[in-house]
């Protein structure tokens, strides 16, 4: 049986108090970094993978239904923004499409081929990797899209949370965090989702770093889309530069559009 749809630890959650319904979720959140801790060996090759491909200029493609395909459209619309990855490096895909990142579709997740047409509109070549997500690690609509991507020569992984899954058998390399019951029996939007974005995590931060993205500890390719970036912005350019006057940091960071060029500049 998937320990993801295994019964809960706890039971008569209806009768249990606001504080008490908190503490035991809080207990049971605990255990997912522990989990996601020991999937770091799988992580490392999936990064070393994937960074390998995009610095070839190949793209990386999250794809998954419901709770895990938001996720994964989550961390590729980050990616543009904070590390200043050119739009269409990182894409994420949902079953059923842009509607499912708002609502439920029905069945959407059940269709083996769609998957793999949703990759087709993008012109997927052997220079992309492809992450499937599914906490169950059994929804078709992920399975058929690795299996084509395997029979296309393009490499896959995955991020399942049950053991010995068909997704990660169909995955070249496959990311297993196993998180056990969920506090609502089958609710994978808690226990598994985190497990989930954790992982995603460390991977998009992981290959951003290796891409050289980040400079020291900074984001020094972020895109300055409000004020708090370009205040951010202005700060780590003096600190780069020494200017102590911060509104000609800040015109010179406007001026070139990024730490990194700005500081360049400077420095030329």
């Amino acid at each position: 049986m998937k320990t993801t749809e295994a019964d809960s630890y706890y039971n008569n959650l209806e009768q249990m108090s606001v504080a008490e319904l908190l503490n035991n979720m809080s207990t049971e959140d605990k255990t997912v970094p522990a989990a996601v801790e020991k999937s770091i060996p799988q992580i490392e090759k999936i990064v070393n993978e994937i960074a390998a491909k995009m610095k070839t200029g190949g793209r990386l493609f999250y794809l998954g239904a419901g709770t895990s395909g938001r996720l994964g459209i989550l961390d590729a619309s980050e990616c543009p923004p904070t590390y200043g990855i050119e739009q269409g490096r990182v894409i994420g895909l949902i079953a059923g499409g842009d509607e499912a990142i708002r609502k439920a579709v029905e069945f959407a997740e059940d269709d083996l081929n769609q998957g793999w047409e949703d990759l087709k509109k993008y012109k997927i070549t052997q220079n992309d990797f492809v992450i499937g997500i599914a906490a169950s690690g059994s929804t078709p609509y992920v399975v058929g899209a690795l299996e084509h991507c395997n029979k296309n020569n393009i490499l896959t992984g995955c991020i399942v949370c049950n053991s010995n899954s068909i997704v990660a058998k169909v995955s070249k390399f496959p990311v297993e965090v196993i998180v056990g019951p969920e506090f609502v029996t089958g609710s994978t939007r808690m226990k598994s989702g985190t497990a989930q974005k954790l992982a995603l995590n460390m991977i998009s931060t992981s290959v951003m770093i290796k891409l050289g993205r980040v400079k020291g500890n900074k984001m020094v390719d972020m895109q300055l889309s409000n004020n708090k970036l370009v205040d951010r912005g202005t700060k780590m350019l003096m600190k780069n530069t020494g200017l102590e006057d911060y509104e000609k940091a800040k015109d010179l960071l406007l001026k070139f559009g990024s730490v990194r060029k700005a500081t360049e500049a400077f420095r030329k």
